[in-house]
């Protein structure tokens, strides 16, 4: 049993769908988010929200039904904290992207990867959301054919059967070793490469360090679970084969673009009145809505 072709959880449209539960106060005064050591103003994403907020016609006829604003302000909010981790995964790799790519993605209406943030945002917005679109295209041109993760894997047909697998590889020992002694369940030590196995590569399984473990649902509702440990993740591997880049579509290469700058920017806060951070989605859910978590060893 492998990794295979998981189903994408990379942040999209489907965000939009989350049900908002509760609200509280900030967690630092007047931010948004803390990604790492950053804080995110919380008036300037505020009024990036009202500006989408001009746009609840326009989703919902996109949608086909009503989109609730929180969910909307969900979006927004997602869509800033995966800047802040292109934007700072760019800076360390010397990765950017020409005005003319960005004028070249804003004029290009036939790409889907931007038809959500084209509905909710005019403008220097809009060309925000082009050019990180464009950064994460170009860090994955940088590094797939060298991005690869060495990986314990087991299955679990429920969440709770996931959570214990999960808490025994964070802690070794003896669980550790019961967890993987189970070939019908488990596989130690497999690689997988974004070159050869490009949606895997769109999962949190190649977002997050070396050490952490990973308990997640593919395909939510069909009752299977993944628990994986990330043993080694390297951006240097050696390439292997021709050059893959060319052959991945560019919406594919974008949500890589984002799994490599995931584990750059460091851990992400949310301010409690959008929700929280779910790292496996790459997205701001609901408290208790998160498809999965993430352990550190």
């Amino acid at each position: 049993m492998g990794i295979g072709r998981l189903a994408r959880v990379g942040c999209g449209a489907a965000v939009v769908a989350v049900v908002l539960a509760g609200c509280g106060g900030p967690s630092q005064v007047g931010s948004a988010m803390i990604v790492g050591d950053r804080a995110v103003e919380l008036a300037g994403v505020q009024t990036t929200i009202d500006a989408a907020f001009a746009h609840r016609a326009d989703i919902a006829a996109q949608a086909g039904q009503q989109i609730a604003d929180a969910d909307i302000a969900r979006y927004v909010v997602s869509r800033e904290a995966t800047h802040e981790l292109l934007t700072e995964a760019a800076a360390r790799a010397g990765v950017t992207v020409s005005e003319d790519a960005v004028d070249a993605a804003v004029a290009n209406t036939e790409d889907q990867s931007l038809r959500l943030d084209r509905t909710l945002f005019d403008g220097a917005e809009l060309r925000e959301r082009a050019s990180d679109h464009e950064l994460a295209i170009a860090l994955a041109e940088r590094y797939v054919d060298r991005l690869a993760v060495t990986v314990d894997v087991a299955a679990a047909t429920s969440k709770e059967e996931a959570d214990a697998k999960a808490r025994a590889l964070a802690a070794g020992g003896a669980e550790e070793d019961r967890v993987l002694a189970d070939q019908r369940t488990a596989q130690a030590g497999q690689t997988y490469r974004a070159a050869t196995d490009p949606e895997s590569a769109t999962t949190v399984v190649f977002g997050v360090p070396a050490g952490r473990v990973v308990s997640f649902e593919p395909s939510p509702g069909q009752g299977f679970w993944l628990v994986v440990r990330v043993t080694d993740r390297r951006t240097d591997a050696p390439a292997e084969g021709p050059p893959a880049a060319g052959s991945i579509d560019r919406s594919t290469l974008a949500a890589i673009g984002e799994r490599i700058a995931q584990p750059e920017g460091g851990p992400i806060e949310i301010n409690p009145r959008f929700g929280v951070w779910d790292a496996v989605r790459m997205a701001v859910v609901a408290p208790g809505q998160e498809s999965g978590t993430v352990l550190a060893p």
